[in-house]
């Protein structure tokens, strides 16, 4: 025993800087494992299978993702998650357009970050209340000013064209001001003597924002954009509190889909949600990797 101790010491001493990180990553690195990665493959596991979630499983092969190749509802489901993912990310420029104009010294600019600041703090739960109230056809606030304007009447949750477009809205209030966040905080590490350099040089407006600010705010635009996409193929809570997917199913995407097959009184077919999940994933990580390796690209270059 006295020979044990003496040579455990010396080996965390002569390891102790090596150790030490793996020591305070594995506490995340335990729960990341066993409340996402595994997760990820039991998910495509039942993948394969015909389950209702509480008897036996059927082992059914790809069946799931063949019929889904012939679901109508699943490309709809998908053609609105890329409309999401095309008009969410307007809420990168914005934000930064935002941060720009806050990070200037004005008067009663705390005011303007508190307004500003105001939708991330709240729930998407709260913001699609708020918009619900907003496009009520008999007492919203829009539907009273396209009335003045137009004479017409639209109930924007209520009509399949105008659905989607209307809870992108809502969801892009509070993103705007999660991505004028990382802005504002980039903006506050930017180095203020190349910036100096860059007025004594003659640059300013456009060609000092693109030359010397942006190249700076490359980590904060790579965070904004991916949480953006993550944001955009992941928005089920403002749909479902919204309008549950509907007017007849319109205003699907695939997480509330999925979410209707696996878990709802309509399905409790949980290969089949399994399934879309797994598409919902695959399309994610195509997306997250391309941002991953034209960050690493641009490193290296630089």
């Amino acid at each position: 025993m006295s020979s044990t101790v003496p040579a455990t010491s010396g080996y965390w001493k002569r390891n102790q800087q090596r150790l030490a990180p793996w020591l305070f990553l594995a506490p995340g690195m335990i729960m990341f494992t066993i409340y996402v990665i595994i997760p990820i493959f039991e998910s495509i596991w039942i993948s394969f299978y015909d389950w209702d979630g509480l008897g036996a499983k059927t082992w059914i092969g790809v069946a799931n993702y063949v019929e889904l190749l012939d679901d109508e509802a699943f490309y709809t489901s998908l053609q609105n998650n890329i409309l999401w993912l095309v008009l969410y990310l307007l809420a990168v420029p914005a934000g930064l357009a935002v941060a720009l104009f806050l990070n200037q010294t004005v008067t009663g600019i705390r005011l303007y970050k508190s307004l500003f600041f105001f939708p991330f703090v709240i729930s998407q739960v709260v913001v699609g209340l708020i918009f619900t109230w907003f496009y009520a056809p008999d007492f919203g606030l829009l539907s009273a000013l396209i009335k003045a304007v137009s004479g017409q009447d639209i109930a924007i949750l209520a009509d399949e064209r105008y659905v989607t477009l209307g809870i992108i809205a809502a969801g892009l209030w509070p993103q705007i001001a999660y991505c004028m966040i990382l802005y504002l905080t980039g903006l506050n590490n930017i180095n203020p003597e190349q910036v100096e350099a860059a007025r004594m040089d003659g640059a300013k407006g456009w060609s000092l924002l693109w030359n010397i600010v942006l190249p700076q705010l490359g980590p904060a635009t790579f965070i904004a954009i991916v949480v953006t996409v993550i944001g955009a193929l992941r928005s089920f809570d403002l749909v479902s509190i919204m309008t549950d997917g509907g007017p007849y199913g319109s205003s699907r995407v695939l997480s509330f889909y999925m979410y209707e097959q696996a878990l709802s009184e309509y399905g409790y077919r949980m290969g089949y949600g399994a399934a879309i999940a797994v598409v919902l994933f695959m399309i994610m990580m195509v997306f997250i990797t391309l941002f991953i390796v034209r960050m690493l690209m641009q490193e290296r270059n630089a």
